[in-house]
């Protein structure tokens, strides 16, 4: 199998899965508000199974260790393949609330809210799991985020009551607070599942029979398609926005959307594997965990961007919503710099 064998690489290699954990959610924005997440998430599923498949086919083969992906299989242990299937349900889940945060609160708010709380829970799974390090720099940086946290449901709530008040003096509709609320709490239990599904990935990798880099990733990757249309029976009928839906709605929809869906699939899967051949580097190629871990989490600020530049979701906000969610891009740049600071031994 192919492991990147310099530092040069590694960090163009997280470089690639930065921008790829910022940007994968802008293809379910480009789908259309008729595009439900719910169906939306199908195409993902499979995406994500067959980015994992071809990469585990060509670069898990290729390289002259002699070493393939289908080898590294067959000497993993059953008890590791369990722990790398239930990580990709546990991450599927807190993905899909994620998206379904997402369809009410835009993602400009549902990442930095949802994947902010995803990284406060992490840092404290590592804390505990691995003591050590600087605690003063890691809490400091917990508590930053968790500011940055509350600021943008500030900046939301302020936004939704603005549209209130404008849309009461011109008798036109606006967004329920309702639906606000339901979103800010979906991205918090989302983050919750998000945060803490990395533990289990570094039990399946962990061991003398652990999965490599391509078998974790294809077997994250089946438990992610398989839980998909178990947690989707549910949103489907008890959805998070609209009425239940139908499985004909799927099959009705044009291409374009399904190729939307695979594609994000895709993207979001080069994040993944980035961060597991990053972890997996040794010697002179291998980076201190703090850099693999701010590469990593640096995608929530470009998600968060690309909500309020590309898609404009707060466009026409006051003064005081703007200066909210100014705070809240400043304060996770400096919750995620302290926290990679404090050496300790980071999961990305």
């Amino acid at each position: 199998m192919i492991l990147p064998s310099s530092y040069g690489v590694i960090l163009i290699v997280l470089f690639a899965g930065m921008l790829s954990w910022g940007t994968w959610a802008n293809t379910l924005k480009a789908a259309g508000n008729k595009w439900r997440f719910e169906l939306y998430y199908f195409d993902f599923a499979f995406g994500v199974v067959v980015a994992a498949t071809l990469v585990a086919l060509t670069f898990g083969n290729l390289g002259f260790d002699g070493f393939s992906f289908k080898d590294d299989l067959q000497l993993a242990g059953k008890r590791q393949d369990l722990f790398a299937f239930g990580a990709g349900a546990i991450f599927n889940l807190g993905n899909m609330l994620l998206l379904g945060a997402l369809s009410l609160v835009g993602m400009a708010i549902a990442f930095p809210v949802g994947m902010g709380f995803a990284l406060v829970v992490g840092v404290l799974w590592n804390y505990a799991l691995n003591p050590g390090g600087n605690g003063i720099l890691m809490f400091t940086g917990a508590a930053v985020v968790i500011g940055a946290v509350v600021s943008g449901v500030v900046a939301y709530r302020a936004h939704i009551s603005e549209q209130l008040m404008a849309a009461q003096a011109t008798k036109a509709k606006a967004k329920k607070t309702g639906a606000s609320s339901i979103g800010i709490a979906l991205a918090l239990v989302g983050g919750l599942m998000l945060g803490s599904f990395a533990p289990v990935v570094q039990m399946a990798r962990s061991g003398e029979n652990g999965l490599g880099p391509y078998s974790c990733g294809f077997v994250f990757a089946v438990g992610l398609l398989f839980s998909t249309f178990v947690y989707n029976l549910f949103f489907m009928n008890l959805p998070v926005r609209g009425e239940p839906l139908e499985m004909r709605e799927y099959f009705r929809a044009p291409l374009n959307r399904h190729l939307l869906g695979i594609l994000g699939g895709i993207v979001w899967y080069i994040g993944a594997i980035a961060s597991l051949l990053a972890s997996r580097a040794e010697g002179a190629a291998r980076v201190q965990p703090s850099v693999g871990f701010a590469f990593s989490q640096i995608g929530i600020i470009i998600a968060a961007i690309c909500g309020l530049f590309l898609w404009r979701e707060f466009a026409g906000a006051d003064s005081k919503v703007k200066t909210y969610l100014g705070l809240m891009l400043v304060l996770l740049a400096i919750g995620i710099g302290l926290v990679s600071s404090s050496s300790i031994a980071l999961a990305y």
